[in-house]
């Protein structure tokens, strides 16, 4: 098998320059913008984080339906899977750099295995946990000043073993540069500067309430469009922003669109990128230019294929304007 990292070389390299531009998003902010609560800042994240690479040759993942599992005996099905499996092109090193700081992950233990090794899972199997968590923290190792949310909110074929397996490997990746759990609005890059942390885990299984590093889920909402449709898209994203100011916790703003089986059944060969991401990506990017983070505007905003516009630069764009706000007070 053909390594994820090998068959990114390439693109790596042609890359770099204007990847690098982000790595230290954070850490370069304004001193006025470093004591508001992340909660209130602009954070671009990726949606399916980990799916630029999926094992064709792996079993079909259990978060996928009976009928598939069957279909999925014939080779073709899983490479036509993998064309809607995939929702991201870079790794999880160039997506941080590029200035991605959430990322969506989903989990599962792999049929027929012995142990409790967990892998990412998008209907077709992704690198091991470890690994990823392992690339992650070497990017933070190297940049102490920038701090990522990482949403463990899709469990598969996994009992509590399992789960403490997985809750061990990220206590042993990251170690102190564990954020504990802390009244939302306390968060801001001066409080996690000061107390050396740098990673936020949050976690959707009742097992987070045992561990002082695991965020419950429900301080992390996500709402879904579920929707192939980019105006009905716009509208949901719209609506749910106006509700989170109730709520007191982050917030994530799902700017993707959502095929439905009729999509896949008409676009089979075309993939996920080309029947619905390419041509709508330029109305969700003028729709996230309009916004306005704070504590009634966007949080975190997720998008597949993040590289396919300036995605990254423009969430991160908007925090410019917290700080016209406090021009604007300050004069009046």
């Amino acid at each position: 098998m053909r390594s994820p990292a090998g068959k990114q070389g390439g693109r790596r390299r042609r890359r770099g320059a204007v990847a690098d531009s982000n790595a230290d998003w954070m850490g370069s902010l304004p001193a006025a913008l470093r004591s508001y609560p992340l909660s209130n800042l602009a954070i671009p994240g990726s949606h399916d984080s980990f799916s630029y690479w999926v094992d064709e040759k792996s079993p079909v993942g259990p978060d996928q339906a009976t009928a598939i599992k069957r279909l999925a005996r014939i080779s073709l099905v899983k490479k036509i899977m993998k064309k809607w499996s995939v929702t991201q092109n870079l790794t999880f090193k160039e997506q941080l750099e590029s200035g991605i700081r959430y990322f969506d992950l989903r989990v599962s233990s792999k049929p027929g295995e012995t142990g409790q090794e967990i892998y990412f899972i998008h209907g077709l199997f992704g690198i091991k946990v470890r690994d990823g968590l392992k690339e992650i923290n070497t990017f933070l190792e190297q940049h102490p000043k920038e701090v990522i949310f990482l949403d463990f909110n899709h469990f598969y074929a996994m009992d509590d073993n399992h789960h403490f397996f997985l809750i061990n490997r990220i206590r042993s990746a990251f170690g102190s540069k564990l954020c504990s759990v802390e009244c939302v609005e306390y968060v801001t890059l001066e409080y996690m500067w000061e107390k050396k942390y740098q990673v936020l885990i949050f976690y959707h299984y009742p097992l987070c309430q045992e561990y002082s590093f695991l965020w419950p889920g429900n301080k992390m909402p996500a709402p879904w469009a579920n929707t192939t449709n980019v105006h009905k898209l716009l509208q949901f994203l719209e609506t749910t922003l106006e509700e989170r100011s109730c709520y007191g916790t982050f917030h994530v703003s799902q700017a993707i669109l959502t095929p439905r089986v009729r999509t896949i059944a008409r676009n089979l060969i075309r993939g996920l990128k080309n029947t619905l991401v390419h041509r709508n990506l330029p109305m969700i990017l003028n729709w996230v230019k309009a916004q306005k983070p704070g504590v009634k505007g966007v949080n975190i905003i997720t998008s597949d294929f993040v590289e396919l516009v300036d995605f990254a630069a423009t969430v991160i764009a908007l925090n410019d304007l917290l700080l016209e706000e406090d021009e604007s007070a300050t004069k009046s």
